[in-house]
């Protein structure tokens, strides 16, 4: 069955863009009994509320008070929020823009989208409230708790130029990483293995079989029992990195879930003095809008300390 054609989406609020549901054939009497049973990650209460507060809209952009019928072969609109949300206290640099792009530098422990626990301390929600532009989209994603460059599309007809650049692997990427010293272990080397998830959802393992993943590792510098260490992947696994030099018995410095886990991701009583000391360097291209070659580095530095 086709779906009925957006109308008029409501604009962004407050960096979030409207959130679309298409209403199937049912039995629900109110709008609201629907929301609660297909959403239920927000209560019934709190969908009553956000309809008296006008922040559930029709395909015409009107608010859809408490009251509101269910009405199949409709759309609604709603804004995702949270009740209760951390405010995470680093703020992202925005290093180049243009009509077509845009690049942001990143701290640790930011998100880059919405998702779990944070919406509005995301990257991309802040960007859009700071910039207004409401179809920024990331082209590529890295981990919550790497700091460094993030890529996004500033046009949605540019959005899959850009991304084929990542499936196809033609973005030269570069990491730096903080690990331990391993004098034992020959450097340079190219790191290929298997990385599948693991038992716990918010891990990945290496497991024998057929390679999916592989870094090329070298040696930067030198202090002590620590060493700083350029990463760069070929492909785009899940915690790729973190998994390939726990693998090589080089641990990053503030990895949280290797080797072992401190604790997992829905821990709220976090220690921002020790964050994963991994940040995403370079990055370089050729732009398949512009055709200009694209190199931006990052300006944040990893902690010794």
């Amino acid at each position: 069955m086709s779906r009925p054609p957006h109308l008029h989406k409501p604009p962004m609020l407050e960096g979030v863009s409207a959130s679309c549901v298409a209403l199937p054939a049912g039995p629900w009497p109110l709008l609201v009994d629907f929301l609660a049973q297909r959403l239920p990650a927000v209560s019934q209460a709190q969908w009553l509320q956000r309809m008296a507060q006008g922040r559930v809209l029709d395909e015409h952009g009107r608010p859809l008070p408490p009251e509101t019928p269910f009405e199949p072969q409709t759309r609604v609109y709603y804004y995702r929020e949270l009740s209760a949300e951390p405010v995470i206290p680093f703020e992202a640099s925005v290093l180049y823009q243009d009509e077509h792009l845009l690049v942001a530098d990143k701290p640790h422990f930011l998100p880059v989208t919405p998702t779990g626990r944070f919406v509005q301390q995301t990257l991309l929600v802040r960007l859009k409230r700071q910039l207004g532009i409401e179809h920024l989209s990331p082209i590529h994603r890295i981990d919550r708790e790497t700091a460094g460059l993030v890529l996004f599309s500033v046009r949605p007809q540019d959005r899959g130029a850009y991304q084929a650049l990542f499936r196809d692997k033609v973005v030269e990427k570069s990491y730096e990483a903080l690990a331990p010293l391993r004098p034992d272990l020959p450097l340079p080397q190219v790191h290929m293995s298997r990385i599948e998830p693991d038992e716990q959802f918010f891990r990945q393992r290496e497991v024998p079989g057929e390679p999916n993943s592989e870094t090329h590792i070298a040696l930067l510098e030198a202090r002590g029992d620590l060493a700083r260490y350029r990463l760069s992947p070929v492909t785009g696994r899940t915690h790729q990195l973190r998994v390939h030099m726990h693998a090589l018995g080089r641990p990053i410095v503030g990895d949280l879930f290797y080797p072992e886990v401190v604790h997992g991701p829905g821990h709220t009583d976090e220690d921002y003095s020790r964050p994963l000391q991994l940040l995403a360097r370079s990055i370089a291209f050729t732009d398949p809008v512009t055709g200009q070659p694209r190199h931006f580095e990052s300006r944040r530095q990893l902690n010794w300390a």
